[in-house]
């Protein structure tokens, strides 16, 4: 009886060790099930990384860089390599000024205050625009590079402002600041080596600190308006006269030219006159004398007007109806003269032959 005691004991005992056997077995296969998971799931995302294209991915391993990557798939040593991903797209900030959270322009009158060469005070603000050109030097060369580019950006504006009056830097000298401005940022930039680089910088305002002065500056701008705006309207009218007066020149010197042409001429044929006049009166003296005398008569006494007093008459009465009668006589007598002159003259000259 005892016997099949111990004989059913020892088949509980059996049976125990074999379900502990197979409880076993089932636990390590879920554990290394586990643990085959747990590596596939650390392999997938420690080994693996994206980089999208707004950015540069530097990789390190024991502190030391290995290599930069840009968009793409790629793989590195888990738990022994690093990603360090970096942001190479263009950033703006402002400097004199900052961004409220609704947008509103702050001045920052710390920063935004500059003094010009004439010693005024000038409130101008700029907006730079900047971007990662080195991804490890801006990692590893610097503690805070964008603290140190607007640092920068301060001392060459500042630098460049106090070169420049007041006038300018608010009007026509901006675009001369910008570029200057850009120049030494470039210049800094590169001894530094922040891993930054400038893309633009542009002047968003400038005006004077206090508004009494801002008025009395906008007075003078209108009145530099004013200025220019009647220079413009002068340089108008002289564009619109110019032409008409060098027409009118022209046509006064050609009139002159024609004139002094006329008069040339006519000299000529008052010298050739002459000339047959004295050819004649070489040949007949006191005939040509005689003809010329009553030519400047005949001239004359049409115009004349003929008064016959006795030199104590008050009222004198010009007998203009004279006139035609005498220039006939006169006339008739000039032929008849002029006939008996040559004739005379004839005569004398037959007989000195």
């Amino acid at each position: 009886m005892r016997k099949k005691k111990d004989d059913d004991a020892d088949i509980v005992i059996d049976e125990k060790a074999e379900k502990a056997k197979k409880a076993g077995k089932v636990s390590a296969r879920v554990a290394v099930i586990i643990i085959i998971l747990i590596a596939i799931f650390l392999l997938i995302n420690g080994s693996y990384y994206y980089v999208n294209e707004q950015d540069n991915a530097v990789v390190t391993m024991f502190g030391d860089v290995v290599r930069t990557d840009t968009a793409g798939l790629y793989f590195k040593i888990p738990f022994i390599q690093k990603v360090h991903k970096v942001d190479v797209t263009t950033h703006g900030t402002g400097i004199g000024y900052t961004i409220a959270g609704n947008g509103q322009n702050i001045t920052d009158e710390y920063n935004g205050i500059m003094i010009t060469s004439d010693f005024n005070l000038l409130n101008i603000d700029f907006y730079l625009e900047y971007k990662v050109s080195d991804p490890v030097a801006y990692l590893f060369n610097s503690d805070n590079p964008e603290e140190i580019l607007q640092d920068i950006a301060l001392a060459s504006i500042r630098s460049v402002v106090s070169n420049y009056t007041v006038d300018e830097a608010m009007t026509t000298g901006k675009s001369v600041i910008q570029s200057v401005v850009k120049e030494e940022m470039v210049k800094e930039l590169s001894k530094h080596d922040i891993g930054l680089q400038v893309i633009n910088i542009t002047v968003q305002d400038s005006e004077p600190p206090t508004q009494d002065i801002i008025s009395a500056f906008k007075a003078v701008e209108t009145a530099k308006q004013g200025a220019d705006t009647a220079k413009n309207n002068a340089l108008k009218y002289q564009n619109q006269e110019l032409p008409n007066a060098t027409a009118k020149a022209d046509k006064i010197r050609k009139d002159a030219e024609a004139k002094k042409e006329a008069r040339i001429a006519e000299g000529e044929g008052q010298v050739a006159r002459l000339n047959q006049i004295y050819e004649q009166y070489k040949r007949y003296p006191l005939i040509t004398k005689k003809r010329m005398f009553y030519e400047t008569m005949e001239e004359l006494l049409p115009g004349l007007k003929i008064i016959i007093t006795d030199g104590t008459t008050d009222t004198i009465y010009p007998l203009e109806s004279f006139a035609d009668v005498n220039s006939t006589t006169t006339n008739n007598y000039t032929e008849s003269t002029e006939s008996k002159t040559t004739e005379e003259e004839g005569e004398n000259n037959e007989e000195g032959n």
